[in-house]
C-alpha cells in the first residue's frame, strides 16, 4: 500500500520518520510541500524526518532571530537572513530545513543570489 503525503497528519510537537526514502522521493516530497509549510524536514541516509514544531517553539524562534538581527546591526556586522530555507546536497544525500538561518561570515559571497549551488 502506497501512502500519499496528503494523507499524513503530524500534530504539533510530534515527528514522523520514514525509512528507505530515495533522494528522488525526498525531492518529490519537498515539491509537494511547496514553499509555505510549517513543518521541519531533515533527510539523511535514506531516512526522512518530518517534525511539526509547537507554537511556543515558533515564538522562541522569532525572539531569538530578532535578537540576533538587532545585535548584528548594533555591531555593524553584515548578514543575510534566509529564514527557514532548504539546504540540500545530493552527493552527500543530505537535506535540512533550519528554523531560521543567517549568512554572516560568507554574506558577501551569497548576496544577491537566488540559488546557492556548490
Amino acid at each position: 500500500m502506497l501512502v500519499k503525503l496528503q494523507q499524513l497528519t503530524v500534530p504539533p510537537g510530534q515527528q514522523v520518520l520514514l525509512k528507505d526514502v530515495s533522494w528522488q522521493d525526498f525531492e518529490g516530497i519537498l515539491a509537494d510541500l511547496g514553499e509555505s509549510h510549517n513543518l521541519r524536514i531533515a533527510y539523511e541516509n535514506n531516512t526522512l524526518e518530518i517534525v511539526a514544531p509547537l507554537p511556543e517553539h515558533e515564538s522562541a524562534k522569532v525572539i531569538i532571530a530578532d535578537l540576533l538581527k538587532v545585535l548584528m546591526q548594533k555591531l555593524k556586522i553584515y548578514f543575510l537572513p534566509l529564514g527557514s530555507t532548504t539546504f540540500k546536497n545530493e552527493l552527500m544525500q543530505q537535506g535540512i530545513e533550519p528554523d531560521d538561518c543567517f549568512y554572516i561570515k560568507n554574506e558577501a559571497k551569497v548576496r544577491g543570489k537566488k540559488r546557492i549551488v556548490k
